[in-house]
């Protein structure tokens, strides 16, 4: 899906992505943390990647598997200088923000991949793995 650079789509991404989620044997807190995950990488790509401006596209894309959901968050934004940097905690290369949209998506999700190049735009891939206790269980029920 693809949307514009607007604040509000930050809820939007979420709700979409956690409904696309709940076709897997995730927990209420497995698609809690996603959608976490998913409104830090597209508020970073509102924020960071275009300023705020209000002309940027977003493009979320989704795939699942028996396995996982994979999730790109891709801006065609300012890009990021030093993404080892940017993924450190705390920081931030706006003043106002406390720089832990990275820590997050680490946290919560159980690959994160960040491809970005200053003027090309960034790139966020996440990867949340079923839990195998209730993969293991669904495949008992069938």
């Amino acid at each position: 899906m693809e949307f514009p650079s607007l604040p509000e789509n930050v809820a939007f991404a979420r709700v979409a992505v956690a409904s696309f989620a709940s076709q897997l044997d995730f927990t209420i807190h497995d698609i809690e943390e996603i959608k976490v995950a998913v409104s830090e990488a597209v508020a970073n790509a509102i924020v960071h990647g275009y300023g705020n401006s209000r002309g940027g596209l977003i493009r979320v894309c989704l795939k699942l598997t028996d396995e996982a959901l994979e999730i790109q968050v891709e801006d065609h934004g300012k890009g990021i200088e030093d993404v080892k940097k940017a993924l450190e905690p705390t920081y931030s290369t706006d003043p106002e923000r406390m720089g832990l949209g990275f820590v997050f998506m680490q946290a919560f999700m159980d690959y994160l991949h960040v491809d970005s190049a200053p003027g090309k735009g960034t790139r966020v891939t996440m990867v949340k793995n079923v839990p195998r206790g209730a993969a293991a269980a669904a495949s008992e029920k069938h």
